[in-house]
C-alpha cells in the first residue's frame, strides 16, 4: 500500500498542489469538492474496478484513474480559479 502511494504521489505531485490550491480557494465549485472526495474515496476504497489481488492490473488501475481524475477537474475548473493555481 506504501509503495502504491508513493509512486502515485511521484505521478500526481504538481497536480496535486493545485488542486489544494484550488480547493482552498474562496470561489471554489461545489462539483470540485466533491469530484475530490470521491477520487480521494475510490483511492483508500476496497472496492476498484480492477481488484488489488491481481497482481499487476489491480495497482495499475489506481495509478491510471487517480491522475486522469485529477488533470480531468483542473482543466473544467474557471479560468479565474485556474489562473490562481499556477496554470
Amino acid at each position: 500500500m506504501l509503495k502504491r502511494l508513493t509512486l502515485l504521489w511521484t505521478l500526481v505531485r504538481g497536480d496535486a498542489r493545485r488542486l489544494w490550491l484550488a480547493l482552498r480557494h474562496p470561489a471554489a465549485p461545489g462539483w470540485l469538492k466533491l469530484g475530490t472526495a470521491l477520487v480521494l474515496l475510490y483511492l483508500i476504497s476496497p472496492v476498484d474496478i480492477i481488484p488489488d489481488v491481481i497482481p499487476f492490473f489491480g495497482v495499475v488501475d489506481d495509478l491510471v484513474i487517480v491522475p486522469l481524475a485529477i488533470r480531468w477537474m483542473l482543466k473544467r475548473l474557471p479560468p479565474e480559479l485556474s489562473r490562481g493555481t499556477g496554470q
